[in-house]
């Protein structure tokens, strides 16, 4: 090979490695994509109907601690009551997709010890089970907004000490919206409770939720929640281990979220509005906790709330 032959090379293979140096470069890295729901949060109170829009998969354990009123009004006049009720529940939901999930709502244990015996008594025992499932026919991630429909079914399966187990079920149908800006949450459910015969009440829910991240372990938030007697139950004497079974006889209202005493005289006090005040507190991306103090707006007499604090973890993965 001649000199020149052999400087040709030379100045070809020397191209070739500066260009290479041009071309070859670090691949950029991914760009950061997120879902538009990161920092959406369940409500805290009246646990059993107003969810989350926005189907996942969840663990959601509830400690409940309610005071009872010192007297409550009846057909008779105003009865004495006092005392608490301590609940205690785990809910699940499992997500077969972006938009679907299986939800499971009521379950859970009740404990009821009121001050004023022998009229009333101390009694425990397992709640109704419901179960059902959520479809979020609005799910747009890019605005962080959520729409969803919810069907359950409650299951007769609880025991009687408690408030439970009576007439043949009943379904729920609750329509749920969720908006986020930024730090910013709003949240609403609205729905009907519709016992399949006429021994229970049929009633009707609206409930609102607005918080703030301030930060991620104080996450102040306000709720507000509106019972509403649509058709009152027949009033057939029953639940004999509180007041001789008469509660459904005299109560001139409903159990709200918690109870269904097919009360017959419930049109009287149709209406039982609370509010709750409280914060929930992100421990990890998947796990926060709720803490949340509610109050009645509408007379105490006319419900079985005096006030309550709510507890909860939600688990999500």
């Amino acid at each position: 090979m001649n000199a020149s032959t052999l400087a040709t090379l030379t100045g070809i293979l020397g191209a070739c490695a500066a260009t290479a140096g041009t071309i070859i470069t670090e691949p950029a890295a991914a760009p950061i994509t997120t879902s538009g729901f990161e920092n959406a949060r369940r409500p805290i109170s009246n646990p059993t109907l107003f969810d989350l829009a926005l189907p996942t998969t969840n663990l959601h354990p509830i400690v409940m601690y309610q005071r009872l009123p010192d007297f409550v009004n009846t057909t008779v006049g105003p009865l004495p009551m006092g005392g608490d009720v301590q609940v205690y529940a785990l809910q699940f939901e499992v997500a077969l997709n972006e938009r679907l999930s299986i939800v499971a709502t009521k379950d859970g244990y009740v404990d009821i010890n009121p001050d004023t015996k022998p009229l009333w008594s101390d009694e425990s025992g397992f709640a109704n089970i419901g179960a059902g499932l959520k479809y979020a026919f609005i799910y747009d991630p890019a605005s962080s907004t959520a729409v969803s429909g919810t069907l359950t079914f409650e299951f007769p399966t609880g025991n009687h000490d408690v408030f439970q187990g009576e007439g043949d079920g009943a379904a729920n149908l609750i329509v749920s919206g969720l908006k986020l800006w930024d730090e910013l949450e709003v949240a609403g459910a609205a729905g009907l409770h519709l016992p399949f015969d006429g021994q229970m009440a049929t009633t009707s829910f609206v409930s609102g939720h607005v918080s703030y991240e301030l930060c991620s372990w104080f996450i102040p938030l306000l709720e507000v929640n509106w019972h509403h007697v649509l058709d009152a139950g027949n009033g057939r004497p029953n639940f004999f281990s509180q007041a001789g079974g008469g509660v459904p006889v005299v109560a001139t209202f409903e159990g709200a979220d918690l109870l269904n005493f097919g009360a017959s005289n419930a049109s009287q006090n149709r209406d039982f509005v609370t509010a709750a005040v409280g914060f929930r507190s992100r421990l990890s991306e998947s796990v926060d906790l709720g803490l949340a103090y509610e109050l009645p707006l509408t007379s105490k007499g006319d419900g079985i709330m005096e006030d309550r604090v709510t507890l909860d973890l939600v688990w999500t993965f």
